[in-house]
């Protein structure tokens, strides 16, 4: 995940090469955080010689809902945002997994921290990227000093740039302080997400995530895997989790564009069960992985092919 200068982004209406993308430092986003933006991935296929966008309009559909939460009037439809991240994709011809990030800015050249009568621009890059997080192993994490922001600071259920110096102070405690990842608790103490991913527990046979009013994102692989378990016959509750639930947890997991299914193999320096990957854990990253390329039958209509023609060849 690097910078690529020369690879084809899209900004002020123009596909042009990345280096080319910039904004005057007078910019509203840059001085009062007031950029909403998603995480869209696309995952290569070397069988089918393709690359499958996964679940682009909901991502969209997210956007424009945040947009809406901030007071921004998005300058692309959904379905023309779309057509953005596949035009990108075949422009720089990727043979890769792809990270997308579409944003949407207050782009005007003022002061004043306020909604109301600024100008939106939208624009998005790509970035070849594989493993956010490394799901080879287990995470070791730790509950955060911090605690997650909730509805009535800046609302978690829209992606605001803003709101991510939250996850920025728990994510850099974490790793300074050797554990791979922070896991927030809410403003009542209950179990929130992790800096930027959503979690699951698994206690007797049971799936369990916290709900949306437990100020977690409406995380589209979040709702993906609430799907795929049901498919698969698991029970899935959503409810409040005490922090010391996690200790005593059969399997934990994150997941999230960037993380995808990532185990969790300690919290608080407590071993989660075994310390393995546990059986449920490993079930639904195995579906997960499938869907994402178009070849789980139950969940193709989750993913867009790039390239149509290598889909009817």
């Amino acid at each position: 995940m690097s910078y690529a200068p020369e690879s084809i982004a899209y900004h002020q209406g123009e596909y042009k090469p990345l280096k080319e993308c910039n904004v005057n430092i007078m910019t509203h986003a840059l001085q009062y955080g007031t950029m909403v933006f998603g995480g869209l991935r696309g995952y290569y296929d070397a069988e089918s010689d393709n690359v499958y966008l996964f679940r682009p309009e909901d991502h969209m559909r997210r956007l424009h809902r945040s947009a809406h939460i901030m007071q921004m009037v998005p300058p692309l439809s959904e379905s023309k945002m779309v057509e953005v991240a596949l035009e990108i994709t075949r422009r720089n011809n990727y043979r890769c997994n792809v990270y997308y990030r579409p944003f949407i800015y207050k782009d005007a050249l003022q002061l004043s921290p306020r909604l109301h009568d600024v100008s939106d621009d939208f624009a998005m890059y790509s970035l070849v990227l594989d493993d956010y997080l490394d799901t080879s192993r287990g995470m070791r994490t730790v509950v955060s000093s911090w605690r997650r922001i909730d509805e009535n600071i800046i609302p978690t259920r829209a992606k605001v740039s803003g709101g991510y110096a939250n996850s920025a102070l728990a994510k850099s405690e974490a790793v300074q302080h050797g554990f791979d990842e922070a896991i927030f608790l809410d403003s009542r103490g209950f179990v929130s997400e992790g800096s930027a991913e959503n979690i699951f527990m698994v206690r007797d046979g049971v799936l369990i995530t916290p709900p949306v009013a437990a100020s977690v994102l409406e995380g589209i692989t979040r709702r993906s895997i609430i799907e795929l378990a049901r498919m698969e016959g698991m029970t899935v509750l959503e409810r409040d989790i005490a922090r010391t639930e996690l200790y005593i947890a059969d399997e934990l997991f994150f997941c999230g564009t960037g993380a995808q299914v990532a185990w969790i193999e300690e919290v608080d320096r407590r071993i989660i069960a075994n310390g393995q990957i546990g059986p449920l854990t490993r079930r639904l990253r195995d579906r997960f992985r499938q869907s994402v390329i178009g070849r789980d039958p139950e969940t193709r209509n989750w993913v867009r092919p790039v390239f149509e023609a290598r889909v009817n060849a």
